[in-house]
């Protein structure tokens, strides 16, 4: 028997293939028919909050997003001077509180260099941030922190609207910074991708009720 779905012929017998091929499309869609919506700018913030210290934190540098959107990808940016990079814990908070641990470093890892200048924070990026040196232009994976999985990631499909926050602690003594730039680049679908992904969900779910028969 032939049924019709918005247009398209699905085979109740010897579907699955037509499925499979519809879920893929529905895939590939997804990152093809996308929008990349750009939050955040300037900032001029001291690291630590208070320009006499020389340890402690940043007050937190907070983007307020507008807009209600599902997360299919996230990107950090940030741009700031720092006199010793390696004094630097790097975080990301959204609005529901999820917090993820961008960079940072300890005794043993210690290095000279300075400042962080239009470095990116991207899962697909190629190299990790703790293969790459001050001043981190360009695009790297968060620290892994041993933890392969601590990765932007988190983020997906959560509703970006809210108060994000960039928190950064200078660990050790003497050295100082200034936060320049933060933005936030969240990937959502566009409105026929969205359709096209709840069609390939509603014909997988017809193919598992008719697969009990």
């Amino acid at each position: 028997m032939l049924q019709y779905f918005f247009g398209l012929n699905v085979y109740t017998r010897n579907s699955t293939l037509t499925i499979i091929a519809i879920l893929v499309l529905a895939g590939r869609s997804s990152s093809i028919a996308s929008t990349v919506c750009i939050y955040g700018g300037a900032f001029n913030s001291p690291i630590p909050a208070n320009p006499d210290d020389t340890q402690g934190w940043m007050e937190d540098a907070i983007i307020e997003v507008p807009d209600h959107f599902s997360i299919c990808d996230i990107d950090v940016a940030v741009s700031l001077r720092h006199t010793n990079a390696c004094d630097l814990q790097i975080f990301i908070e959204n609005p529901a509180g999820t917090s993820l641990c961008l960079n940072m470093y300890d005794f043993k890892d210690f290095f000279e260099g300075e400042d962080y200048t239009q470095t990116i924070f991207d899962d697909e990026a190629e190299v990790s941030i703790e293969q790459a040196k001050p001043p981190f232009t360009g695009r790297f994976r968060p620290k892994t922190l041993d933890d392969p999985n601590n990765l932007l990631q988190v983020f997906d499909g959560q509703d970006c609207y809210g108060s994000w926050r960039l928190k950064i602690y200078d660990a050790f003594y003497h050295d100082t910074g200034t936060l320049d730039s933060f933005e936030i680049r969240i990937t959502v679908p566009e409105p026929a991708t969205a359709v096209l992904l709840t069609l390939g969900t509603a014909l997988l779910s017809l193919l598992k009720r008719r697969q009990q028969f």
